[in-house]
């Protein structure tokens, strides 16, 4: 009867339209109130709401958060792109792998998939439609490209996932790394293929190494932001919590003094945009940890527990169901609630199995940005129709390819677990 109380309702307000985090905490109370199996007074789940932000790892992301959105503002994007332009702009569709490029760049910085996607689009779009380009193409390249976000250190959804599993954030980060380049490796063979067999444009401006070496003389204190982010991680030196704080500091120094693109007016903006893109995702972890706990309390996850378990699943084939579940899980729920309600139920099961926290964290973290890519709750192409102004099944149709690269990567890293692995042995 619990189970029933708890997902009916929130599958009933998800589907009139309220939001996650919302539907989340109405749905543990429904539970709590109607269900004759549960006695337990209403205030645990204020209890559960503020546990579930107990943590130092957690301050991380509003640290990151508001990082990413001074790199915007300041100028660091724009560097980037430069930089990476600087580089493949010569090539056939060069400035498609400018965009994975500058892509994964970003995502050096930000750990935001969505805010991946806007910062470069917003820069690289219109201009590489101008000048050719297939706009659906562009758009589903941007999609797709933006996933690297959340894998390339730092990533918002592997600070949640070693704080509820107790797994090494700078493995995670070691492990994502490794994943994030091969990704971007294989996202850029796609674009080639593409690029001739679609005949996409190509520059026709000689990049000179006097125009590349200013390029990255320009673009050196962007790129600082991640050796100081992962340097002061992987040295030991920084916690991950420490790290972000560092590169907010980074970041300022950069836009006030440096690049000069921020002023004290603009400070005030950015606080707020910042503030309400981290209380969203703060809000999700909490209501999403009452929603866990309380699913646990019950029993009904040691009944989930106990009927896999009974199946006698071997590790792969339980990495193979447990990323199918995650697939189309994501296709509905945000990544991280998706990760908070999810992981505190499958990883006893997993680690009972053998299988490595880092392995079965890429499977959680991958699986969770390909739901930002696929609809409805697609937050990735959301944000790319944001920029093209393009509809949502012409973006879907347009990263196709790349997204099927994206799919063979994950499937290679849920059967092979040494490639999320042979980093941190």
């Amino acid at each position: 009867m619990t189970g029933i109380l708890m997902f009916g309702s929130f599958a009933v307000l998800l589907i009139i339209g309220v939001p996650i985090a919302m539907s989340l905490g109405i749905a543990t109370m429904c539970a709590i109130v109607f269900s004759p199996d549960i006695t337990l007074s209403v205030s645990v789940i204020a209890q559960r709401l503020f546990g579930g932000l107990e943590s130092t790892s957690i301050m991380a992301i509003p640290f990151f958060v508001l990082a990413g959105n001074i790199m915007t503002k300041g100028g660091i994007s724009k560097r980037l792109v430069d930089f990476s332009n600087s580089i493949v702009g010569n090539i056939r569709g060069g400035m498609s792998l400018a965009l994975v490029l500058s892509c994964a760049f970003f995502a050096a910085l930000s750990g935001s998939a969505p805010a991946t996607v806007i910062a470069i689009g917003v820069m690289l779009y219109e201009d590489m439609v101008k000048i050719g380009y297939p706009p659906e193409r562009v758009a589903g390249l941007l999609v797709v490209s933006g996933g690297l976000g959340p894998i390339i250190p730092p990533s918002i959804i592997m600070v949640v996932y070693a704080t509820i599993t107790g797994a090494s954030v700078t493995n995670m980060f070691k492990s994502g790394m490794f994943i994030g380049i091969v990704i971007m490796f294989v996202l850029m063979v796609i674009v080639l293929i593409y690029a001739n067999k679609e005949n996409w444009p190509k520059n026709q401006e000689k990049t000179t190494p006097k125009l590349l070496l200013k390029a990255f003389v320009n673009a050196i204190p962007a790129l600082m932001l991640p050796i100081i982010i992962l340097g002061g991680i992987y040295s030991g030196a920084l916690t991950p919590t420490e790290s972000a704080a560092v590169a907010v500091v980074w970041s300022l120094i950069v836009g006030f003094f440096i690049y000069k693109e921020i002023q004290l007016k603009d400070l005030v903006q950015i606080i707020l945009d910042s503030a309400k893109s981290s209380a969203m995702v703060l809000f999700i972890i909490a209501t999403s940890t009452a929603f866990s706990w309380l699913f646990a309390f019950s029993g009904i996850s040691k009944q989930l527990v106990d009927t896999i378990i009974g199946l006698n699943l071997g590790p792969t084939m339980f990495c193979f169901i447990v990323a199918i579940i995650l697939l189309i899980f994501g296709t509905f729920l945000e990544g991280i609630a998706t990760a908070v309600l999810i992981v505190p139920i499958l990883w006893p099961i997993a680690e009972s199995l053998g299988i490595n926290v880092i392995h079965f964290g890429m499977i959680v973290s991958i699986s969770n940005v390909i739901g930002t890519m696929t609809p409805p709750v697609a937050v990735n192409i959301f944000s790319a129709a944001s920029v093209s102004k393009l509809k949502m099944d012409q973006i879907a149709k347009g990263q196709v390819p790349f997204f099927i690269g994206y799919l063979a990567v994950f499937f290679a890293v849920v059967f092979c677990p040494w490639i999320s692995t042979f980093l941190i042995k």
